[in-house]
């Protein structure tokens, strides 16, 4: 081999020499199928891509989280070919891979109609079996616009190009700061042009190595995420490494629709949304607010015994004091409009901690007094964009159980890790208990105070978080705008994760509101600020534990717990006895004095996935016993009446599932 002709590249740690011109695929030896991509100098490129000296190449596999992404790519490519081709008027948005698969939105003339997403996803079996290859070309700016002259909003993107990422979602996947590239899809025997479109890459190999995929559904989506821009409409697909990965992932979402919090919040008529109140504001019926009573009581008990002290404080505000803490600066666009009042502009509060702040500077204050813990359900309201609220997890209106701790610096390590041992054991009180940690950092454009801070502050958090032995997950540049926070991210029953609790560690607004205490030596010294949300906010717990439980609540948080049935109505009277001897324990029961008949009264509880029924015969009331049956349909007979209620009783201190 010529030396001039040679090149140095490491591959698995180890340097290699190989042929210029050599691609990253034949420098991997890629299969293209397991192997479908490479990384470059930590940049994922495609196979086709030629490796220079000095570069660092690594395989990227269709089964991991960069191969998933290009694999879904690649298949948006694949259906916005066939939607172009079925609807040949059919103008291009932006088509990028999402958690779970992927998107294209289309200017069309009507909506798709279910027959219509079914010949898409027929034409484009068609085109993955015909094996495209994708290939990559740069292109200038003129002549991108050239080529794509009729399709506005591929100029738009042009047009914006390096501000493009942050102008329009999922924009990033076609152009960025650098040159403009356009993938085309040719014919793999004739190297015809089959379809192109503006993107930066990279995608498999060829059509032929997308394994499995699927249509979902379809919906409207406004241009750029703005609703002043034209509503386009979009097509939502899966797709997996695997036939049998992609199965399961149906059958994840088939399980998760069973549990869907908004169904269930109905059928159990726990909640509802009215179209009088607004989006994304929720009211809890009787039912739900024993649900959330319970709930709160039992995490008021707990911070009570964790020497919390507990404050008040009112829905709206000044304008001066969110300027003061600078959400005004950096927060606004998730703020409610200001009403005008005597002079003066007021806001609905959108985050507790300023009027915490408030609290503490009302007085001097002893390092003797730290650490101060304030804790306060406090609703506040964010203006949520209507295309992101959702049930209870994305609402405009929430009460969030904030909680405000005080500290000196030499308290604040031994702080954080008691409130994060705090924390995870209250998720798991109420049936959560497997847990990772993410640790989101510095917005290098956002953010106030010092880098010094900044650094001490990140570094203080992961020492707490990787004290706890979880998972720990870095998040760059997730951080609110005054601190570094850790996230509790928990799985539920079905294995799907929700972002929980958060711990957020402030040395800066202390400094903005001039907290300060009085040291042991006498002088001045400004607190450190840890911001907690346990629960994130009532009603987003509300709607995970409904879904974690598919609505079959533990005894202890079941609006009812118990539910007697008499088997005649002569019975009744007896079960109203066993009734009042259990609410005489706190127990929430209710006796089934209805027309309908005893099975139907059983299914009737059963569906309102009531944790205990009681029945009662003639042999139970001779026996002074009743029958005693479970949710699950198991059945006990002849239990003695002094033993159910201790049974029931037992099961709802311990806060056991049954």
């Amino acid at each position: 081999m010529s030396a001039a002709l040679e090149i140095r590249i490491t591959l698995a740690g180890a340097e290699r020499v190989v042929a210029a011109g050599t691609t990253a695929g034949e420098a991997l030896d890629a299969d293209g199928r397991s192997v479908v991509a490479a990384r470059i100098n930590g940049e994922p490129r495609d196979l086709a891509a030629e490796v220079g000296d000095g570069d660092i190449v690594e395989p990227i596999a269709i089964d991991s989280p960069d191969g998933r992404a290009i694999l879904r790519h690649s298949t948006a490519h694949v259906m916005a070919q066939a939607v172009q081709e079925i609807f040949p008027e059919a103008r291009l948005g932006i088509g990028p891979p999402v958690e779970n698969g992927f998107y294209y939105d289309f200017d069309v003339a009507e909506p798709f109609t279910p027959d219509d997403l079914k010949r898409v996803e027929k034409r484009m079996r068609e085109i993955v079996k015909q094996g495209q290859t994708f290939s990559r070309r740069p292109v200038s700016d003129e002549d991108a616009r050239e080529e794509l002259a009729a399709e506005p909003y591929k100029l738009e993107l042009i047009g914006l190009k390096g501000g493009a990422a942050e102008s329009a979602e999922g924009a990033n996947v076609e152009v960025g700061a650098g040159q403009l590239t356009i993938y085309d899809n040719l014919d793999p025997k004739s190297g015809e042009l089959c379809w192109k479109d503006l993107c930066r890459g990279p995608h498999l190999p060829s059509t032929r190595v997308i394994p499995a995929f699927k249509l979902m559904r379809s919906g409207g989506a406004y241009w750029r995420g703005s609703e002043k821009n034209p509503q386009l409409q979009r097509i939502y697909g899966t797709a997996w490494e695997s036939r049998e990965k992609q199965d399961e992932y149906l059958h994840l979402l088939a399980e998760a629709e069973k549990r869907d919090h908004r169904k269930l919040g109905a059928e159990l008529d726990l909640f509802s949304f009215p179209d009088e109140l607004g989006s994304g504001l929720p009211v809890f019926h009787p039912k739900g607010g024993i649900i959330r009573r319970v709930m709160e009581d039992y995490s008021r008990r707990r911070h009570e015994e964790a020497g919390y002290s507990f404050v008040n404080t009112p829905h709206i505000t000044k304008e001066n004091l969110y300027k003061i803490s600078g959400h005004l600066d950096w927060y606004a666009d998730g703020m409610f409009p200001p009403m005008e009042l005597e002079g003066a502009r007021y806001y609905l509060k959108p985050m507790n901690c300023p009027m915490h702040n408030l609290i503490f500077r009302a007085r001097g204050r002893s390092y003797r007094e730290l650490p101060l813990r304030l804790f306060e359900f406090g609703t506040v309201y964010r203006y949520e964009k209507s295309g992101v609220v959702h049930g209870l997890t994305r609402v405009r209106g929430l009460t969030q159980d904030d909680a405000h701790i005080y500290c000196t610096r030499e308290q604040m390590r031994d702080e954080l890790t008691s409130l994060l041992r705090f924390v995870l054991d209250l998720l798991r009180d109420y049936g959560l208990d497997d847990f990772y940690l993410e640790l989101s950092t510095k917005d290098p454009e956002k953010f106030v105070g010092s880098d010094e801070a900044w650094e001490e502050a990140t570094a203080t958090l992961r020492e707490v978080a990787e004290s706890e032995k979880l998972d720990l997950v870095l998040d760059p540049g997730g951080a609110a705008f005054y601190g570094p926070k850790i996230s509790v991210q928990a799985r539920d029953a079905i294995g799907r994760t929700w972002q929980m609790s958060t711990i957020q560690l402030d040395f800066n607004l202390p400094q903005l509101f001039e907290l300060e205490y009085q040291s042991s030596e006498g002088g001045r010294q400004q607190p450190v600020m840890i911001h907690r949300a346990l629960f994130g906010s009532i009603e987003r717990f509300f709607g995970v534990l409904v879904e974690h439980y598919a609505g079959a609540f533990p005894p202890w948080l079941a609006p009812v717990q118990v539910v007697g049935i008499p088997i005649t109505d002569a019975h009744a009277p007896y079960l109203q006895d066993v009734a009042k001897r259990l609410r005489e324990r706190g127990v929430r029961v209710e006796v089934d004095v209805s027309d309908d008949r005893m099975q139907k009264k059983i299914r009737n509880a059963q569906k309102a996935k009531v944790p205990f029924m009681l029945l009662a015969g003639d042999d139970d009331v001779a026996a002074g016993a009743v029958s005693f049956r479970y949710r699950s349909g198991e059945q006990k007979n002849g239990v003695p009446i002094d033993q159910a209620i201790a049974e029931i009783v037992d099961a709802i201190d311990r806060r056991v599932q049954v």
